[in-house]
């Protein structure tokens, strides 16, 4: 099969096209013949040496696929059954193998690209936002990189749920782009300062949950952003793994700071994340309340190109690679 391969640490040029043997199966998964993939910020990581693939994982970058279930026996799904899946590695292929468990039918109406564009981020939001930081009914949420796969999932799905969500971006055209999606306020982190917008737009109170892929010193304001009794969840720290936290604000507040990464997490894990997707999400997808947004579509062999966008944050939403 064709895959894209990361040659050596480096930059976006050491993806190069190369041959590798269809995946073997294990028990309980599928063969997805993969007519797309979703392209993430931690397989640029991986790609720079900076993200070490899990024991056991494919090192061919890939997180999301969508595509044909074309093997694999005692699951859910039977062969021809069009699905998009979660995976650990390996979804720049033509062929990538996936536990049945975190795979989910590609949603009625959507493409394949589309369905691709979903359960890197979808998963993550799911994991972090709604079920970690307990983001309950009435709360409101701050969004950082308001237009990233993971920020336009996390805007669109909170309102769709009915919140106030504010999100941060780097440019005015994209904080609009973060008030389409739902978003009440898009906060330019360039020239706005987000803990005063949003104490302004809260009458002071703040809000219950902040989704944080900054870390570094965001951690210190988000506090000060923060509600009562109120959560941070991190996904990434792109602005610095170190941060000076005022302990006893944590402590009079009762705030919680929290984070994980979905990578490394089991199968039965992604799994029970997987049924709820199916059963509170997938149905608000395929009513078109909310939609995978997608800011440009390559081909397989392409995937240099694709990461130096991804690189240069000059997207809003998705990146994918096309297959077929």
């Amino acid at each position: 099969m064709r895959a894209i391969e990361i040659t050596q640490p480096g930059p976006s040029d050491v993806l190069q096209l190369c041959e590798r043997p269809v995946p073997e199966l294990k028990p309980g998964e599928v063969l997805i013949k993969v007519h797309a993939a979703g392209i993430n910020r931690p397989d640029v990581l991986q790609r720079t040496g900076h993200y070490p693939v899990p024991a056991g994982a494919s090192d061919l970058p890939g997180l999301e696929v969508a595509g044909e279930v074309v093997a694999g026996e005692g699951t859910a799904f039977k062969l021809g059954d069009m699905v998009c899946a979660l995976v650990q590695g390996g979804g720049y292929a033509e062929y990538c193998a996936a536990p049945a468990g975190q795979c989910l039918p590609i949603p009625a109406g959507l493409t394949a690209i589309q369905a691709a564009a979903l359960p890197e981020t979808f998963f993550t939001v799911w994991s972090n936002v709604f079920d970690r930081a307990r983001f309950a009914d009435g709360e409101t949420l701050l969004v950082q990189g308001g237009t990233s796969g993971i920020g336009v999932t996390a805007i669109q799905l909170a309102a769709a749920f009915g919140h106030r969500v504010f999100a941060t971006a780097g440019t005015d055209e994209k904080c609009r782009a973060c008030e389409a999606l739902g978003a009440e306020r898009g906060i330019n982190y360039r020239n706005e300062d987000f803990v005063e917008v949003v104490k302004t737009a809260t009458a002071g109170k703040g809000v219950d949950v902040i989704l944080d892929m900054v870390g570094g010193d965001y951690i210190p304001r988000e506090l000060a952003t923060l509600a009562d009794d109120g959560r941070i969840a991190m996904i990434a720290f792109l602005g610095g793994s170190r941060a000076n936290v005022d302990l006893g604000q944590i402590l009079r507040r009762r705030l919680t700071l929290t984070g994980s990464a979905l990578r490394p997490r089991s199968v039965e894990f992604k799994a029970e994340i997987a049924g709820k997707l199916r059963e509170r999400v997938w149905p608000l997808l395929e009513n078109g309340r909310i939609k995978p947004i997608i800011h440009q579509v390559f081909p397989l062999e392409q995937a240099d190109q694709a990461h130096a966008m991804m690189e240069s944050s000059a997207h809003i939403g998705k990146i994918v690679l096309a297959l077929t």
